[in-house]
Formats: C-alpha cells, sequence, structure tokens
C-alpha cells in the first residue's frame, strides 16, 4: 500500500453563514482543492452522523449520543424519532427511513409528508446484539432492495462469534438476514460501486498495537460470491499485521486483504461514490472517505476528507479533499459522513459540530461529459 502522492493545490474556503444554534464551526479554517469551495448547510442537527436523501429534497441525519435522527428541510431542522439507543444509521427507500439503533431496525413509513407529526416506528427486527461497544450502525441498500448493516466487535480485540464482526444482508420486510463478510471490526461506511456489484466499505484497525500500527482499511466485497468473505479481524490486520493474541497460525494471505491502507487511527466512516456532472472530470466515478480521526494516538491523525481515484477497478491514488478540521493538536470537528446532494454537490456531516458542509465547484464552466 502506499502513502498519499501528488496532493492536489488547496484553496481558501467560502463562507456561507448559517445559524450556529449548535457550536461553533470554524468555517473560514476549511481548505478544498483550488476551484472548490465549502459552505455550512446548517449547524442544527446536535451529533449529525449519516446522511440520507429523500425523494422530495430532505436531508435526514442520524445520530450516535444525541438518541434523535433529524430531517432538515428549507432551512429547519426536526426531530422525527428520539429517546433511542445510537440511532446513527439510516437508509431510505420508497418514501421510507429506516434506523439502524444498535439491535433494533426501525422503519418510518411516508416520512416526508409527515415531518410535523411523525409516525410510531415499526420494528422491522429487534434481534441483532445490544452490545453498544462498536454497536452503532450504519445503513445501506443494495441494488437488490435488500438492506445491508454491519454488527461490530463488542470489543477493541476479542474472537466473537457470529453474527458479531460481520456485515449483513437483510430483507427489510422481516428482519431475516444472512451474513455476506466477515471478520469486519467496526465498519460504519460503505457504498455499493455504481454499476456493479462491488461494496467498498471502511474498517478501524484495533487499538494498543501503538501510534502506527496497525493500519486503518478500505475494503472490497463482491456481493456475488456465495459464502461469507473473511476480512481478516482477529486475527490478521491491514495486510500484514498478524495480531499477538488471535494471529497464532494464521496467514495474511488466507484472508481478503485491504484495497487501500489509510494508516493508524485514522478512522475512516463514510463513503460515497462520486456519480454527478458539478466536480471536474477527474472525479468521476471516485470515492469520497470522511475520516472522523484518533482518540488515542500520541498526535493526532486524521479529521479530514479524502478521495480515492481508481483505475481498472483498483484504487491507485488517494489525496486530501476537505482538510483544516484539524490544527496542530487541536481538532475543533470530526466528518462521519459523505453524501453527493442531488445538485453535484458533497455533503459531509461532523458530529462534534452538530453540521453538515456543503463543497461545490465555483471554478468555471465544465466541459460536456
Amino acid at each position: 500500500m502506499s502513502a498519499l502522492r501528488n496532493p492536489p493545490a488547496f484553496g481558501v474556503a467560502i463562507i456561507l453563514l448559517a445559524s450556529c444554534a449548535w457550536g461553533e464551526p470554524e468555517i473560514d479554517r476549511l481548505r478544498v482543492p483550488e476551484g472548490f469551495a465549502v459552505e455550512l448547510l446548517t449547524d442544527a442537527l446536535p451529533n449529525a452522523r449519516q446522511l440520507q436523501l429523500g425523494d422530495d429534497g430532505t436531508l435526514f441525519a442520524g445520530t450516535r449520543s444525541d438518541g434523535r435522527v433529524w430531517a432538515f428541510r428549507d432551512g429547519k431542522a426536526t426531530a422525527i424519532a428520539e429517546d433511542l439507543t445510537m440511532p446513527s444509521g439510516i437508509a431510505f427507500r420508497d418514501g421510507n427511513l429506516y434506523i439502524g439503533a444498535v439491535n433494533t431496525i426501525y422503519r418510518l413509513d411516508d416520512i416526508e409528508s409527515r415531518l410535523e407529526n411523525p409516525p410510531t416506528p415499526t420494528v422491522i427486527t429487534a434481534s441483532l446484539p445490544e452490545d453498544g461497544h462498536h454497536g452503532w450502525k450504519h445503513l445501506e441498500f443494495g441494488p437488490d432492495g435488500s438492506l445491508w448493516v454491519p454488527v461490530g466487535a463488542p470489543c477493541n480485540i476479542c474472537d466473537a462469534a457470529d453474527p458479531y464482526t460481520t456485515i449483513l444482508r437483510m430483507d427489510p420486510a422481516t428482519g431475516r438476514f444472512d451474513i455476506a463478510a466477515r471478520g469486519v471490526r467496526n465498519t460504519v461506511g460503505f457504498d455499493f460501486e455504481p454499476g456493479t456489484d462491488r461494496l467498498w466499505f471502511t474498517d478501524n484497525g484495533r487499538d494498543w498495537l501503538g501510534d502506527d500500527t496497525p493500519s486503518c482499511e478500505l475494503n472490497v466485497l463482491d456481493t456475488t460470491r456465495e459464502a461469507a468473505v473473511h476480512f481478516g479481524y482477529p486475527h490478521i490486520h491491514g495486510s500484514d499485521v498478524i495480531d499477538p493474541e488471535f494471529g497464532s497460525g494464521h496467514a495474511p494471505t488466507s484472508f481478503e486483504l485491504p484495497a487501500w491502507e489509510f494508516g493508524a487511527h485514522t478512522a475512516p466512516l463514510g463513503v460515497a461514490f462520486y456519480g454527478a456532472k458539478q466536480f471536474p472530470a477527474r472525479y468521476d466515478g471516485a470515492l469520497f472517505i470522511a475520516q472522523h480521526g484518533s482518540w488515542n494516538r500520541s498526535e493526532k491523525v486524521g479529521y479530514r476528507v479524502m478521495v480515492a481515484f481508481f483505475e481498472d477497478g483498483d484504487v491507485t491514488r488517494v489525496e486530501p479533499f476537505l482538510t483544516g478540521f484539524l490544527e496542530g493538536e487541536r481538532a475543533w470537528g470530526r466528518p462521519v459522513d459523505v453524501l453527493v446532494d442531488a445538485d453535484g454537490s458533497l455533503l459531509v456531516s461532523d458530529d462534534q459540530q452538530g453540521a453538515v458542509y456543503r463543497v461545490r465547484w465555483v471554478g468555471g464552466t465544465l466541459a460536456a461529459r
């Protein structure tokens, strides 16, 4: 795997003032590549985590510590569910919003027409593990209509039985599931590569092996494979780190190795493929990755949005895209999720500030493609 290469030139962010009802986002400190601008869409979504768009343009946000799910439309934030346990994962389909709250998957029916008087959540399943450690969720619908749900490790490092450390493929009508991937310590970010059956997901490496090992990962799963694919945890971390407690007798080549390594403690979370046309052509098909940042490294790393570029289906280059949340050892914001808006701009959630930022291209007219 490779270190960063050919970083882009960075310009100064453009400020769009918005209500500062929650925290103080220091948006003038943010940096984006030349020709882009970053704006504050809202800072009225406490602890904003995963983002989703409704059919009518409503922006939904899950939370982890806040216990509420938010809807943002026409400049107004509305809590549409509350008193839930870490409802960080959300997905939208056929007018309904699905919520992942540790052991329970809920559904809010016809939610965009009922923001001011939301329905009582329907329970799809309450049979997932109840552990709070890595129990928060990320939800996505697959091309076949299945709902994809992770179950993290209930620990920093342990050899836990199914369904821990898995990614589940779930029937959203019944809650029944099968296991599509094993050996995944803690993923709370994935996206399906457009036009393929490949699921790309981040995974956070284990702690307490030092500042620089093991690496956090970007992985890819071929969802057409019938048997569950094993990605190494708790035996192997990154491409070659053998766990001192659980690695004996296990070779890295026995597992699916990472498509890219980001470095230790960067904490990559949400990802999104860019399939719109607002950005320059070099971003066509690129993958944006939010890095939440380190919590126990002696010198902080992460706290930014990266972008990965592909050639022939493989990641060949990863660059910083949105930076400035970390200055020295001071981190004033923590990116969580990325989402391509209907207009082609990129939305970024920040759970520390309860904010959502919008990155748009302002560098001039682009050639038709």
